[in-house]
Parts: structure tokens; C-alpha cells; sequence
């Protein structure tokens, strides 16, 4: 135990236990901003555009600093959404990029600056489209570590990164979409 304790404090990092951050059930701890596209059933939460074609983000009631997000999530077609990391600026991008027409899984795209700096390396060979995909976006200040199906595609840091903020989930406006969620935790990390 002593050991375990050492390497804990050696490598500088500190984990809190795992907290769900969706019930599975409703969409309590969580506010709708734009379009009422979100819904929770048989516990997958779902974003899912209509005919209109609106923008519907989904935001954490709750603010975070350093965190590790896990979550799965499964898609068909094409589809425009992504994790917001703090605010709306900073976003890890899931599927097709609207300004760039091709699939940006992964990689960072910041708002104020309208562009994707890096893109993520190896997501061609570990997506899996229609089929459920292990997503972890660990946020330590700036730095942005993502892993997708347990292989690590990105690491990068941001010079737009808000020190705290809520976690969104996002429906593009534009996009005849679906995309599901499900077991997502956060997982505060310290010094």
C-alpha cells in the first residue's frame, strides 16, 4: 500500500472515484441550450435532430477544472457533434466537420479561432461507425489527452482553455442527425 502510494504521489496526479454525470433515466443535472433534441431512454442519452435542423447543446449543471470524461458513443451516417471541454470554445470533435466536409473524430476544434489546430492520429483504423466506441477526454489545464477504444490519438494543448466550466455535448445545426451517449463519468483529477 505504501508503494502504491508513492507511485501515486511520484507521478503527481490524484484521482477521485468515477462520478456518473448522466442517471441514465432523465436528463437531470443537465440544461438544453437551442432545440429540445435531447432525450434519455433504457439508459442512452440521445441527441437527435428534426426536419428544422437546429443547433442543441447539452451542458453539465454542474462546473469542472482538471477531470477525465469516459463515455461511449455510437452514431451512424453523417452526423456533427462533439464533447464542449469547459465552454463552448474548446470542443473535441465528433464525426463529419461541417467547415471541412470530412470526419474530424477526436481532434480539437476551437471556436474562436474557427479552425482545427492538430488533427487526431489513427481514428481511420479505430472507429467504428454504428457500433458503441470508448471515448476518454482527460483535461489537465490546458492539455487535452483523448483516447479512442483505448489507444490515445491526441495530445494537445490549448492557448484557448478555460481553467473551469461545464462539459456539453452537441447536435450541429445543419445536420438530419443521431447521436447516443452512455455510461459517462467524470473523474476529478488533482495535484
Amino acid at each position: 500500500m505504501k508503494t502504491l502510494i508513492s507511485l501515486i504521489l511520484t507521478m503527481g496526479i490524484l484521482h477521485a472515484a468515477p462520478e456518473a454525470i448522466f442517471n441514465g433515466k432523465d436528463l437531470t443535472g443537465w440544461k438544453v441550450e437551442g432545440a429540445e433534441y435531447w432525450t434519455a431512454k433504457d439508459g442512452v442519452l440521445i441527441g437527435q435532430s428534426d426536419a428544422k435542423k437546429k443547433h442543441s447543446n447539452l451542458w453539465t449543471e454542474k462546473q469542472f477544472t482538471d477531470f477525465m470524461l469516459k463515455a461511449e458513443f455510437r452514431y451512424e451516417g453523417r452526423m456533427d457533434s462533439g464533447v464542449f471541454v469547459r465552454a463552448f470554445n474548446d470542443q473535441i470533435q465528433l464525426g463529419i466537420s461541417s467547415s471541412l466536409q470530412r470526419d474530424m473524430t477526436c481532434s480539437p476544434y476551437l471556436a474562436s479561432l474557427g479552425k482545427y489546430p492538430v488533427e487526431a492520429k489513427g481514428v481511420d483504423k479505430l472507429l467504428k461507425e454504428g457500433d458503441w466506441n470508448r471515448l476518454s477526454i482527460t483535461a489537465k489545464g490546458p492539455r487535452y489527452v483523448v483516447t479512442l477504444n483505448g489507444k490515445q490519438v491526441l495530445d494537445y494543448t490549448s492557448g484557448t482553455a478555460k481553467e473551469k466550466g461545464p462539459i456539453g455535448l452537441q447536435v450541429h445545426q445543419g445536420f438530419d442527425m443521431r447521436i447516443e451517449f452512455r455510461n459517462i463519468t467524470v473523474e476529478a483529477i488533482g495535484d
